[in-house]
């Protein structure tokens, strides 16, 4: 399935139209509501649809790489899942699947076995820190309010 988006100037992709893929997760083991959307932009469904809705930005492909077309569906899943372990609805452990995803959806999509073995290998020993979940503060769930 195709996903359309734009280029921003400071935050590089703009998803343009709401992107479903099935995803082989456990629901039953995230820590969200399985009736409501848990964030705005990204729904995980019981039966494990991704929904990722438009208006989501990523940064697309991340490191020594090059924004290729056969990168941009990888990197938008792998993105996605990735904010969902940070922000702790997903256990760290399913960093591995997502790093695995990037390379299946990348070669599905027409980049060479080799290349999406070193962005799978590359992912693997340098995409620990972007998956971490940040320490919970204590202002976290403050709302701020302007004027």
């Amino acid at each position: 399935m195709k996903i359309k988006y734009r280029e921003l100037k400071d935050y590089k992709y703009e998803l343009t139209e709401t992107f479903y893929h099935k995803v082989d997760i456990d629901t039953s083991i995230c820590h969200m509501p399985s009736t409501i959307d848990w964030n705005f932009y990204i729904f995980l469904s019981p039966n494990g649809f991704l929904k990722i809705k438009s208006g989501y930005c990523w940064d697309g492909p991340s490191g020594i790489s090059f924004d290729t077309k056969n990168f941009m569906r990888g990197s938008l899943i792998h993105d996605a899942l990735y904010q969902l372990i940070r922000q702790r609805v997903l256990p760290e452990s399913y960093r591995e699947y997502a790093d695995q995803l990037l390379k299946k959806i990348c070669i599905e999509d027409g980049m060479s076995k080799f290349r999406a073995e070193y962005v799978y290998r590359a992912v693997r020993l340098f995409g620990e820190s972007s998956a971490r979940p940040q320490p919970e503060k204590e202002n976290q769930d403050i709302i701020l309010e302007a004027p």
